[in-house]
C-alpha cells in the first residue's frame, strides 16, 4: 500500500499517531484514507495472516444498515451508535433518513480523530446530529453529555448499536454489565444491534487477530458465540436470532460470505425494561 500523506497526516492535538488505532485500522480495511503509518503497517501485518478481514468489515457495515433499517420500520427515529468510528459508506444518519428525514443520530468515539471528522460530517445539520467523544466503558457520562441531551429525547425508543465495539473490552472490564447499564438508561421498546468477531469457527486467526489488537490502542477479546449470546439476556431476541453477518435478514442485492471467512456474529434484540420493576428483581 501507498505510504503517500494521506488527510490523517496532518495530527489533531491528542492523538499519538505511533499508536495503531481501531477506529483507523477499520478506516484501512475499508479503503479509506483516515489513517496514519503506524495504522496502516499493523493493517497489513494483519491483511498478510487475515487476508478475510475487508470482507469482514463490509459485511459487518451492510448489517450496520440493515439492522438500522429494521428498526427504523419499527418507528425509530433517533440511534446512539457507540463506537462509530470513522466516516464510512452509508453512515448511521444518512440510512436513518430514507425513512424519517428528521432522525436524530449522536455518534460516540474515544477517539478524536473520529470526532474531528465526524463534526465536519455533521455540520450541516447539528440540531439533529451530534458526536461524543467519550469512553464506551462510562455510560453515565455519555447519556448526560449535552451533544446527547439536547438531541435524543429518552422518554422515546431509541437504537442503540453496539457493532463491532465489544470485542475491545476484556472480561475484567465487566462487558455483559456494561450492555446492561446502557440498557438501564433507554426507555422500553428501545432496540440494541451487536455484532462481535466470535472465536470458534478459527480459533488460531482469531488468537493472532487478539494477539495484534494487544499493541492498538484498544486491546479486547475475542469470544465464543455462546458468550456472545449472553450480551442479549434480557433482550427479546429478534429473528433469525444470533447468526453469522451474512445471515441476519440478508437482502437480494448483499453478497452472501462464508462464515469460514467472515467469522464474526451480530444480532438484534428488543429492550422492554427491566423484569418485575425499576430494580429489575422477579416479584415476590
Amino acid at each position: 500500500m501507498t505510504e503517500d500523506p494521506t488527510p490523517a497526516d496532518t495530527v489533531s492535538p491528542g492523538v499519538d499517531p505511533t499508536v495503531p488505532s481501531s477506529a483507523r485500522l477499520y478506516d484501512y480495511y475499508l479503503g479509506g484514507k483516515n489513517n496514519y503509518a503506524a495504522d496502516r503497517e499493523a493493517a497489513e501485518r494483519l491483511l498478510a495472516a487475515v487476508p478475510e478481514t475487508p470482507m469482514w468489515a463490509r459485511a459487518n457495515r451492510a448489517f450496520l444498515g440493515r439492522a438500522v433499517d429494521m428498526m427504523c420500520e419499527a418507528g425509530v427515529d433517533q440511534f446512539l451508535d457507540i463506537g462509530a468510528g470513522l466516516p464510512a459508506q452509508d453512515p448511521v444518519h444518512e440510512v436513518a433518513r430514507r425513512h424519517h428525514p428528521d432522525a436524530r443520530v449522536v455518534y460516540v468515539d474515544h477517539d478524536p480523530v473520529v470526532r474531528v471528522h465526524a463534526e465536519a460530517l455533521l455540520a450541516e445539520r447539528p440540531d439533529i446530529t451530534g458526536v461524543v467523544e467519550a469512553d464506551m466503558r462510562e455510560p453515565e457520562t455519555v447519556f448526560a453529555h449535552p451533544e446527547l441531551t439536547r438531541r435524543l429525547d429518552l422518554s422515546r425508543p431509541v437504537g442503540l448499536l453496539l457493532v463491532a465495539v465489544l470485542h475491545f473490552l476484556k472480561d475484567d472490564q465487566e462487558p455483559h454489565a456494561l450492555v446492561r447499564r446502557y440498557l438501564e438508561q433507554l426507555p422500553a421498546g428501545s432496540y440494541v444491534a451487536i455484532s462481535h468477531v466470535e472465536r470458534d469457527t478459527q480459533p488460531e486467526r482469531a488468537r493472532f487477530v487478539q494477539e495484534l489488537y494487544e499493541a492498538t490502542s484498544s486491546p479486547g477479546q475475542i469470544r465464543s458465540i455462546a458468550e456472545i449470546r449472553r450480551f442479549f439476556d434480557g433482550l427479546t431476541l429478534l429473528d433469525p436470532g444470533v447468526t453469522h453477518l451474512a445471515d441476519w435478514r440478508p437482502r437480494g442485492e448483499d453478497p452472501h460470505y462464508d462464515p469460514e471467512q467472515v467469522w464474526a456474529v451480530c444480532g438484534v434484540g428488543r429492550w422492554d425494561g427491566p423484569v418485575g420493576g425499576p430494580d429489575g428483581e422477579e416479584p415476590a
